[in-house]
């Protein structure tokens, strides 16, 4: 019987396959991995409210009946914009009245400086005294006085005729308009609310994770689209109804509705948890399998429940939940 020589190169290969064949081929990037222990951050799910940084009503500078309204709820406003006119028709009526107070004065004033002028005639011709025309100069300069004061009495019936106008006081959004054309308005009262300065994040977060607040710390704002990253701001120190009070600034914040609650997830603590890479898990029959090396140094699968996926610098990670101990070594997945 004639003996066929092998290559070498063709026993490696034939080693290889038998190895692969019975499960005991190793992936190299795991072969030297680790169960580890490590430091977690503990993430609370709570609803953040989006607000606007200035809230400032728009008021009614004077009484009386509102005759126009431009704006409704969702409206943009810019600053100094009139957003409704109130009307007083009592300063309408008082307008007339100084109105003809001013051509009675005007009357007067006409006579008086008639007056002046022929009693300067006759002191000239020595008929009157002097003592008579320092009197009708008096008199001018009286009347003169009187009509400069009924001219700013007319001016201040103007200026409160034009404070009729309610002005938008910061350029941002109409969230609210609680009356409507036809009221009677009382001087002060409310027109609209206006909300501007841009937009934030105000989170009511149970007083019990108070301390492991800390401002500048990170927050995730949860979409549909993934998580996005914010900045806690500010943490107000007065506790209303067993909660703290925080801003949080996010870049993006969606600004389609104002007091719009969305889900946020902040850091209230750590916890010591097992990590492996995700890549050593393998499920089998709805089950989850890491393989370790046993005590002979033989690979040897361990049946795990898991717990949530971490990415730690960049390597997608799974916290074990039971099935493992920390410093096992990962023996990789039977490929």
């Amino acid at each position: 019987m004639r003996t066929v020589p092998v290559k070498p190169s063709t026993l490696r290969l034939a080693f290889v396959a038998t190895l692969w064949g019975t499960g005991l081929f190793l992936s190299p990037a795991l072969a030297q991995e680790t169960v580890q222990s490590v430091p977690l951050t503990v993430w609370k799910s709570v609803f953040g409210q989006i607000e606007t940084r200035d809230l400032y009503p728009a008021r009614a500078r004077i009484g009386g009946t509102l005759d126009e309204v431009t704006v409704t709820e969702g409206s943009r406003v810019t600053a100094g914009q009139q957003i409704a006119h109130v009307t007083d028709e009592k300063l309408d009526l008082q307008l007339h009245a100084v109105d003809a107070q001013l051509r009675a004065l005007d009357s007067q004033l006409e006579n008086a400086e008639t007056e002046l002028a022929r009693g300067e005639n006759l002191l000239q011709r020595g008929v009157t005294t002097t003592q008579a025309l320092d009197q009708l100069r008096t008199e001018l300069r009286v009347l003169q006085g009187r009509r400069d004061a009924t001219v700013a009495d007319r001016d201040v019936l103007i200026q409160r005729q034009a404070e009729g106008a309610v002005i938008a006081p910061i350029a941002g959004t109409v969230l609210s308009v609680p009356v409507t054309t036809g009221s009677v308005v009382l001087q002060g009262e409310q027109i609209a609310q206006i909300g501007g300065g841009g937009f934030f994040l105000r989170l009511a977060i149970p007083e019990r994770h108070a301390a492991a607040l800390t401002e500048g710390g990170e927050i995730r704002l949860v979409e549909a689209e993934g998580e996005r990253s914010g900045k806690l701001v500010k943490i107000y120190p007065q506790i209303e109804s067993g909660r703290v009070i925080a801003d949080v600034e996010v870049d993006g914040l969606p600004t389609d509705f104002v007091d719009a609650r969305v889900p946020v997830r902040l850091p209230v603590g750590q916890t010591q948890a097992l990590v492996i890479p995700a890549a050593a898990v393998e499920t089998r029959m709805g089950l989850d399998f890491v393989t370790v090396q046993g005590a002979d140094g033989a690979p040897v699968d361990r049946v795990v429940v898991l717990g949530q996926s971490h990415d730690i610098d960049g390597t997608a990670m799974v916290e074990v939940l039971t099935g493992l101990t920390a410093g096992m070594v990962l023996a990789g997945r039977h490929e």
